[in-house]
């Protein structure tokens, strides 16, 4: 049985190998919450007709790429600032705002922390309860907003729930974040698999509010995590000088910057994408919400949060359940607020999910 610290990330496939003798190519990672689609078909079709772009450095500006990103989100090309994945720009920005002290929406991915600590600052969290569903309960959010915040940290999709804050309540939060002086960073990773995405979608806010900040990637909807190509949107003119001002230049390679102009493009598999995953978020949500050994709650990204409520089985006996099978989902435990009875897996093909569904059964 493996052991709490040696809880395994959707990336550890490597290790994965090492500890269980299987070979990582024959494990399907239901843990690392990407488009099971793979890549854009129009970047796997034209990239090599761009391979020449590595004779040369990259417009310092990006100035095509950031066009190509601002058709896309719908956000003018001055307020796009690109970056070497959403993980760079989450430091760049925290260390940017240098807080003293953090607000942050959790359970959630660990990287927000870790960022502000290594900046000398504190971080708090404002827990989403298992009550209420993970869902945000507003009017106690605002209450535990003050001037001794800098920094409210929000991701949305929220990892690991699943849950989502609508644009007119993050309006709300926004309006209350400007009392205090508080800037907002919401990270979207997850945003684009929402069945209603622009319900979501922050980045229109950016025109009106000056303290917030919108971070997007490519690598879970475009299963592209190893191009390393992140983007962020604000309203903040001085913010983007400074940062322009600061930043290192040509932080993502030609390459990168040209995949992006074509995954961006790809508007069939974009709705392709899209059709899948909430085709077979509502078939998993439906099958399982109707066993009496579960807790499922309502996911709103392309991955699903689940309690355990059977007796004498937790997350770690079903990870090593599925691995077995070569099947690999994700042991919540590990994040605040969470322990062994919770476990997340993201939806891939049809095929898959009936197989992961099966082998979950026959535990629970």
């Amino acid at each position: 049985m493996i052991k709490h610290k040696d809880h395994f990330h959707g990336s550890d496939l490597e290790k994965i190998e090492e500890v269980y003798g299987i070979k990582k190519e024959n494990i399907t990672s239901f843990s690392a919450n990407v488009n099971p689609l793979g890549i854009s078909p129009k970047l796997r079709s034209s990239l090599i007709d761009h391979i020449d772009a590595i004779t040369s450095y990259p417009d310092r500006e990006y100035t095509s790429l950031r066009r190509r990103i601002g058709a896309y989100v719908g956000a003018p090309v001055e307020s796009i600032l690109v970056g070497n994945g959403s993980t760079e720009l989450i430091s760049l920005f925290i260390q940017m705002e240098h807080p003293k002290k953090a607000l942050i929406l959790g359970p959630t991915y660990s990287e927000y922390e870790r960022e502000i600590s290594l900046g000398g600052g504190t971080s708090l969290y404002f827990p989403l309860k298992e009550e209420d569903d993970f869902v945000l309960d507003l009017s106690a959010f605002k209450a535990a907003l003050n001037e001794s915040i800098d920094l409210l940290v929000i991701c949305n999709p929220n990892n690991p729930t699943s849950t989502a804050i609508s644009q007119d309540v993050m309006r709300k939060i926004l309006d209350e974040c400007k009392r205090f002086d508080i800037f907002v960073m919401v990270d979207e990773t997850y945003v684009e698999f929402a069945p209603d995405a622009a319900a979501v979608d922050s980045i229109p806010l950016t025109r009106f509010y000056n303290n917030l900040v919108v971070l997007r990637g490519v690598s879970k909807f475009f299963a592209s995590p190893g191009l390393r190509l992140g983007y962020a949107v604000t309203g903040n003119a001085d913010l983007l000088k400074y940062i322009n001002t600061h930043k290192n230049p040509w932080t993502i390679n030609s390459l990168a910057a040209v995949a992006g102009e074509l995954m961006f493009s790809d508007n069939e598999y974009i709705q392709e994408t899209r059709e899948l995953i909430d085709s077979e978020r509502t078939r998993c949500y439906e099958e399982m919400k109707t066993w009496g050994t579960v807790k499922v709650y309502k996911p709103t990204a392309n991955f699903m949060l689940v309690k355990i409520l059977k007796p004498g089985v937790d997350a770690d006996d079903l990870f090593e359940h599925a691995i077995r099978r070569g099947l690999m989902i994700r042991n919540c435990s590990t994040f605040p607020f969470l322990d062994e009875r919770f476990f997340r897996f993201c939806f891939m093909s049809p095929e898959k999910n009936t197989e992961l569904l099966e082998c979950l059964r026959e535990l629970l």
